[in-house]
């Protein structure tokens, strides 16, 4: 009870930017960390992401013509920012229209972008780890924590796939099953590292853009190719270094002499035997069992591998090469006479062989992909027929982009995305404890395409004018980055009417 000594609490402010539904005390933030009372008033934290589009590395570019003054030299469109949902605030219930729907005149044509933070429970990611090493069965479960969060995939060729998340794990399991996962999304998807296990395997630490730590040992490269294709690319190399050369590999092993390549290059049969099951001629299947050594096999001397020298066809002094498909592991043998390996000094000719295998794996690296389905209610903030906004994205006439981030859209119903998360501003993800990510999405399209959809016409701002209204709270300008990098923050301006600084969003199960 308040007195006139005792000025009244302020009362709590409901926030409906999600099922939770917190009330929030002044100064407090809700338990996503994303929405806070301030004065009162229900605020997002997080500032408004703006991408500018430039040139590699800044540079300029020099025109190819003389355009007469019409034309600056500007392939990119340098200076056109584009808006993206990374802080711009959801639109749970989604009943009303997105948070922003910009206009933004481009040549002769008029574009309208809804910008919107979808709250995604059916979502998860797709994370390819290039390796040659066996990190776990295919369908084998993934844990955090002691918690299943996802499986292993098929194997691709040269690395190893995993899925995570997806509602089963976020809401068909415990609660605390939810939570972990949950947190484990949100880390990769804003490039954190992620410690795993996976059931009867290896345990990992996963990070997008960073190579992947395997039982504690930090991957360096992915391998070249098959066994098989080691031989088709380096054949010529060994031809008169050596008499016969076996390329280890988990899936398809491969020998020179026996090879397609080898007969092409006249190499003659050695003799030589394989254990495993032979496919064609040069390639054997199941030589080994799946591991961490030669060739993501689990065979330390690679002599394992082979039978008896055949005597009618070997010879005294053959000798023999064999390595890895990452050309980490090397070794080589001339045969005594009883027709038995024995190790021998690598020459320097074999060793450079080697190197150029090793020069040709491209590095070991983890790749993160947000993966969501976009084709439930939120499309009601961008129109209020929302098959229409479905059947756009089908049609082309809409293009979605996660962060201003390129997306693939699959084929079939609905509007599932995917996106690699290092295309994205930096910590273009949050959460809420339902629990669910949350994820910057933006439909784009003609002005005259998102009227005849049914879209929210009546909403549509100019782009100057939702610029000039963000900045007396904020925005974080991002820059597109040369290929294969991630986008770089140039600008967070601040008037210091913020409630609080941008910030990375608390993991699940933090206390608010």
């Amino acid at each position: 009870m308040s007195t006139p000594d005792t000025p009244a609490k302020p009362d709590k402010i409901r926030c409906d930017a999600c099922p939770v539904l917190c009330y929030i005390a002044e100064g407090r933030t809700g338990a996503c960390d994303r929405y806070a009372n301030h004065g009162g008033e229900l605020v997002r934290l997080d500032l408004l992401t703006v991408i500018e589009e430039t040139a590699d590395k800044g540079a300029k570019m020099v025109p190819f013509l003389d355009a007469g003054g019409e034309w600056d030299g500007d392939l990119v469109h340098a200076s056109r920012p584009f808006v993206t949902a990374v802080g711009a605030g959801t639109t749970y219930p989604d009943y009303k229209p997105a948070p922003f729907i910009i206009s933004q005149p481009t040549d002769d044509a008029d574009m309208v972008t809804v910008v919107t933070e979808g709250i995604f429970s059916y979502c998860g990611v797709k994370v390819k780890i290039d390796t040659d090493r066996h990190i776990g069965e295919e369908r084998a479960v993934v844990r955090v924590d002691g918690e299943p969060i996802g499986h292993v995939m098929t194997s691709e060729y040269g690395s190893r796939m995993l899925s995570l998340g997806g509602v089963d794990h976020l809401t068909g399991g415990s609660k605390k099953e939810g939570r972990v996962t949950c947190a484990a999304l949100l880390a990769l998807c804003n490039r954190e590292p992620v410690e795993m296990t996976i059931d009867d395997g290896a345990s990992l630490v996963v990070q997008a853009g960073k190579p992947p730590i395997i039982d504690g040992v930090t991957e360096a490269r992915m391998r070249v190719g098959c066994g098989s294709a080691t031989i088709g690319m380096f054949a010529r190399q060994w031809l008169g270094l050596v008499d016969e050369v076996v390329v280890v590999d988990d899936h398809i092993t491969g020998v020179l002499s026996e090879h397609q390549s080898g007969k092409l290059l006249g190499i003659p049969p050695t003799g030589i035997k394989m254990k495993g099951r032979r496919s064609t001629p040069g390639r054997y299947f199941q030589v080994a069992n799946p591991g961490t050594s030669w060739g993501g096999t689990d065979i330390e001397d690679p002599l394992a591998i082979l039978g008896p020298f055949d005597p009618k066809v070997a010879w005294p002094g053959l000798t023999l090469f064999m390595v890895s498909t990452t050309g980490e592991h090397a070794a080589y043998y001339v045969l005594d006479d009883a027709l038995v390996p024995q190790p021998a000094p690598l020459t320097p000719a074999l060793q450079a062989v080697a190197e150029r295998i090793a020069e040709n794996c491209e590095p070991a690296t983890c790749s993160v992909l947000f993966m969501g389905g976009a084709g439930g209610s939120l499309r009601a903030g961008v129109t209020e027929n929302p098959v229409g906004l479905t059947r756009s994205v089908k049609a082309a006439l809409t293009k979605v982009t996660c962060g201003g981030a390129d997306t693939y859209v699959w084929p079939g119903g609905g509007i599932t995305v995917m996106v690699d998360v290092l295309d994205m501003p930096t910590n273009s993800f949050g959460y809420v404890p339902t629990p669910a990510l949350v994820a910057p999405i933006e439909f784009t399209m003609a002005r005259d395409d998102y009227a005849a959809l049914g879209g929210h016409v009546g909403e549509i701002q100019p782009l100057d004018d939702v610029l000039a209204s963000e900045r007396r709270r904020g925005l974080r300008v991002t820059r597109r980055a040369a290929p294969g990098e991630a986008p770089q923050d140039v600008a967070a301006p601040s008037t210091g009417d913020e409630p609080a600084a941008a910030h990375t969003p608390s993991h699940p199960g933090k206390a608010a």
